[in-house]
């Protein structure tokens, strides 16, 4: 794993609030490895960011990927803030769909733990609240799931708008 304080510029990133599962967090990281994004990981994460699950779900493209681990939201929010970047939630509390959503190069993509999302006061400083719209009954899609096609149509805006 690259450990970076800063990622390119024009590259998107992703922040993930205090995850809970090893394995999501490795698929998330060979995801963005794989297409060219950063990953943000807000600390207290649910597990050891050595563990083995994260590296079998990573394989071997964590080395390739860019992360960068922030020990609190607060770190987290003072280092988006310098940076200039729009916080955009997804979120199953959200109306307005990713697919509305103009994505560019200055947003950074917070997506909560599997277990518990984000508290209220991540929900109030958040610039946009997206959702990935889903069946009727639905509760939620898998973490890695949703950051892969959130990602994807980023990536496919950001491209086309550039």
């Amino acid at each position: 794993m690259t450990l970076s304080s800063s990622p390119r510029p024009e590259r998107l990133s992703i922040a993930l609030y205090q995850p809970d599962i090893a394995g999501n967090a490795g698929t998330i990281l060979r995801t963005a490895a794989c297409l060219d994004f950063a990953v943000h990981i807000i600390e207290p994460a649910g597990f050891d960011l050595s563990d083995r699950a994260l590296k079998r779900a990573g394989m071997d493209y964590l080395e390739m990927a860019a992360l960068i681990r922030h020990v609190t939201w607060d770190a987290f929010e003072q280092w988006r803030r310098r940076q200039g970047l729009r916080l955009v939630l997804l979120t199953t509390k959200a109306d307005t769909p990713y697919t509305a959503h103009r994505f560019t190069s200055d947003d950074i993509l917070l997506f909560g733990s599997e277990s518990a999302g984000v508290p209220e006061t991540v929900h109030s400083v958040a610039d946009e609240r997206l959702a990935i719209t889903m069946a009727e009954g639905a509760r939620s899609l898998n973490l890695a799931v949703s950051v892969g096609i959130a990602a994807a149509e980023a990536i496919r805006q950001i491209s086309v708008h550039s």
